[in-house]
């Protein structure tokens, strides 16, 4: 499921087309996906302009001048790309349409901006601006962990007294909205932090250190457009690169990176999540 990192690039990449331009045209080709469109969203849609492009955690959030906010998550499978930009960041004409385009908006600018689920695990939803940070899918996350809320104190605080493995700890979207298991895996090697030690046990000053470790891994993933394991692509249809950036997600049986160290990469299982770490530097 595409993270953090991964959602943030392709809302950078739809900003030119869609912040600040109205939706001429919106097609919705299915009644649902992970749960039923809400009624009307087509015609709702229809006309309205799109003031902001926003991120929150995992979600995209376009608010409008209509006063109601349409929220989008890409689940498993879900790409959002564009064609026909004017603006000429894009060179793709628009393609025929494929059998999994399920929700379509034609801008009012030329630009044509498709969500393709094959899984259709995706979401997608409209609510009311004002209220928006009521929403279920919004309501109890936690703190950005590139904006100020997410701070040392914070999650010093936030992890005093836990007895889950800190990796579960830090993949809680109470604690800090966005992170999922790739870039934890890999913030915690930064900290040379073993995923299985018990939040509540681990010193002070490391459980501070996480919070620089893991605003260094999802900006450095950013600055690569993500990481493409199997369907995210970013909105231009170009592959993300962070991949090639691992130093444990997916390298098990692999030697470790960091400089002076012989250790191996190594995989164990958390509440279903494999988890990857050096069996030697993190501790």
């Amino acid at each position: 499921m595409p993270e953090l990192p991964e959602v943030e690039t392709v809302r950078r990449g739809l900003l030119p087309v869609m912040e600040g331009a109205r939706i001429a045209r919106a097609r919705v080709n299915r009644p649902d996906l992970r749960w039923p469109f809400p009624d009307g969203m087509a015609e709702r849609l229809t006309g309205a302009r799109v003031e902001r492009l926003e991120r929150r955690s995992k979600y995209l959030l376009a608010a409008l001048d209509t006063e109601e906010t349409l929220l989008m998550h890409l689940g498993m499978s879900g790409r959002i790309l564009i064609s026909g930009d004017p603006l000429g960041s894009f060179v793709h004409d628009h393609p025929a349409p494929e059998k999994h385009d399920h929700v379509v908006f034609d801008m009012e600018n030329g630009a044509r901006v498709t969500f393709n689920d094959p899984r259709r695990f995706g979401a997608m939803d409209l609510m009311a601006t004002a209220s928006r940070e009521d929403h279920p899918l919004l309501a109890a996350l936690g703190p950005e962990p590139l904006g100020n809320g997410f701070s040392e104190a914070h999650l010093v605080a936030a992890l005093a007294g836990r007895n889950t493995p800190i990796k579960s700890a830090l993949l809680d979207q109470k604690i800090v909205a966005g992170l999922g298991n790739i870039y934890v895996c890999e913030a915690l090697f930064r900290t040379r932090i073993h995923p299985a030690r018990k939040a509540g046990r681990i010193s002070t000053r490391r459980r501070a250190s996480l919070v620089p470790a893991i605003r260094e891994t999802l900006s450095d993933a950013i600055a690569a457009g993500g990481s493409s394991l199997r369907d995210y692509r970013q909105a231009d249809g170009e592959l993300g690169y962070f991949q090639h950036s691992f130093d444990v997600y997916g390298r098990e049986g692999q030697p470790c990176r960091r400089d002076g160290c012989d250790g191996i990469v190594r995989r164990l299982v958390q509440s279903g999540r494999s988890s990857f770490y050096c069996g030697r530097c993190q501790r």
